[in-house]
């Protein structure tokens, strides 16, 4: 296999000099691991289409492959926790930041960054969900151990039309809570009913103005990808032992806000990170989506997919925000 040649999608990005294209590569010019993945599926996320369109730091090496998520099937290895066969996913796992990533039609990784595909679940499906879909349930399963209640007040999902979004409001409404979407695309509102919101308000009129340090209760709890000025309302308007799971920061890393809703009505703001996460916690997530997360709305978050050749015109879709849900990168 050291001389086969495959297809990537590179990316070059050292100090001034960036450029991201479809490349012969050979095994010798991967970076090290010891498994080897005859790559099937990949796919979308908002941090793919910074990393190869050069508008977010990504890489932390000068060339990689991009991708951060990866499924496929091993076809050598000396790790012995993988074989001949076995069929294996990679999400958030470091992919297209310290290694090449799954934009390729073969990858060398490291055995820990691999999980074997979940009972359940297709090597399709794992890459249906990818970081995204693993953010959400995660983002759930901690609102839940803290003590999230159905009854408690419905939950509003920010950036609701986006990856993590499409899968919480999902998510949330099949297991029985009542949800409300956030988004600013009213072409998307129709999506969002389908996937279980009760109700729709526009991204524009959430934390268009700063916030008192306490306002009228409304949300039992918030999923939040947006951050900033959304971020501090939603800690001014969450119930009493409410939970808000910190996802994204679309809008703004900065955050101004106060600690009352925190001590006086003992709302809890919970920061989500699949990243750094224990193994045990990160296995039950995955169980949770192959069972009862399982999105009833599949088909409708991730409907198709794109090749390798068809990458560039995707990430300008993703960066002009005109992507609903999900999108697969079929390799092989």
């Amino acid at each position: 296999m050291t001389d086969t040649k495959f297809s990537a999608y590179r990316i070059h990005a050292h100090e001034d000099e960036f450029s991201a294209k479809l490349v012969t590569m050979q095994l010798d010019d991967l970076t090290a691991g010891d498994v080897v993945i005859e790559v099937a599926y990949s796919s979308i996320n908002y941090k793919d289409a910074l990393a190869a369109t050069g508008r977010g730091k990504i890489l932390r090496a000068p060339t990689l492959n991009g991708g951060i998520d990866m499924a496929g099937v091993v076809s050598q290895s000396s790790s012995p926790l993988f074989s001949q066969g076995d069929e294996v996913f990679s999400c958030a796992a470091g992919l297209s930041e310290f290694y090449d990533g799954g934009y390729a039609q073969i990858a060398r990784l490291p055995a820990n960054t691999l999980r074997k595909v979940p009972q359940g679940l297709s090597m399709r499906d794992t890459m249906a969900f990818g970081t995204a879909g693993i953010t959400a349930a995660i983002a759930i399963q901690r609102m839940e151990e803290n003590g999230q209640t159905k009854t408690n007040g419905p939950i509003v999902v920010t950036g609701a039309s986006g990856g993590v979004g499409s899968f919480a409001v999902n998510m949330l409404s099949q297991t029985g809570y009542e949800v409300v979407a956030s988004s600013g695309k009213e072409q998307t509102h129709e999506y969002l009913r389908q996937l279980g919101a009760s109700d729709i308000i526009d991204r524009y009129s959430v934390g268009d103005k700063p916030p008192r340090p306490l306002e009228k209760g409304i949300w039992g709890g918030a999923v939040d990808t947006v951050g900033g000025d959304t971020l501090s309302w939603l800690n001014s308007t969450t119930k009493p032992w409410g939970n808000i799971a910190c996802i994204g920061l679309a809008s703004s890393i900065k955050l101004n806000t106060t600690v009352m809703p925190l001590i006086l009505r003992g709302v809890s703001l919970l920061g989500i990170n699949c990243m750094e996460l224990p193994d045990s916690m990160l296995e039950h997530c995955w169980k949770r989506l192959a069972t009862d997360l399982k999105p009833s709305q599949f088909d409708l978050i991730a409907p198709g997919s794109v090749s390798l050749e068809q990458l560039p015109s995707a990430f300008d879709a993703y960066m002009a925000g005109e992507v609903s849900g999900r999108t697969v990168v079929t390799i092989n």
